[in-house]
């Protein structure tokens, strides 16, 4: 038995199921993995909570989980089939949004996502969200908060949350940049 406390002392917070404290920038990889308890500036919710903000309808749902790019030097005549997503339904999908370092298209397709989906409207409310242990949608949320977002909600749980909590999820597709 004191062997085992011994153990469970030296192993690191993450590894045992606690929260890791937030960071001072964004997380970089690996992206999946214990997440902080919550986001400075963001309102966190449960499944419950996010169900209770999707039901009303004032609050815009942002899904910031990654989709595969297709390589450049893929050879012609090479098929390639994006990965298909279910979502929160109404969700805006705003892939490649939620990594450590955006290079300025991806910006550029995040702000105007944001704009998008809020009317260009700062104190519209939007709420972030990815899969559980993603750091996908906690960097979106941060970069949201930076770009002056007032109302920004952080759902940890994700789509997996979601479904685990019984709430349906529908097949999206990105949000077109154009």
């Amino acid at each position: 038995m004191l062997r085992a406390l011994i153990l469970l002392a030296l192993l690191p917070q993450a590894a045992i199921g606690q929260a890791v404290a937030e960071p001072d920038g964004y997380r970089d990889a690996p992206y999946r993995g214990q997440v902080p308890a919550g986001l400075a500036g963001a309102t966190t919710v449960d499944p419950e909570e996010a169900h209770r903000l999707w039901e009303e309808g004032r609050v815009v749902f942002i899904d910031a989980l990654p989709r595969d790019r297709r390589p450049a030097n893929l050879p012609e005549g090479t098929i390639w089939r994006d990965r298909p997503r279910d979502s929160i339904p109404g969700a805006l999908w705003l892939p490649n949004v939620g990594y450590a370092e955006l290079p300025p298209e991806d910006q550029a397709y995040l702000e105007d996502g944001l704009a998008t989906a809020t009317g260009g409207d700062p104190s519209r409310p939007i709420l972030f969200f990815c899969m559980e242990n993603c750091w996908m949608s906690w960097n979106a949320a941060k970069r949201a908060l930076g770009l002056g977002y007032r109302e920004v909600y952080w759902f940890p749980g994700g789509t997996d949350g979601w479904a685990a909590a019984g709430f349906p999820l529908e097949r999206v597709e990105p949000l077109d940049p154009s």
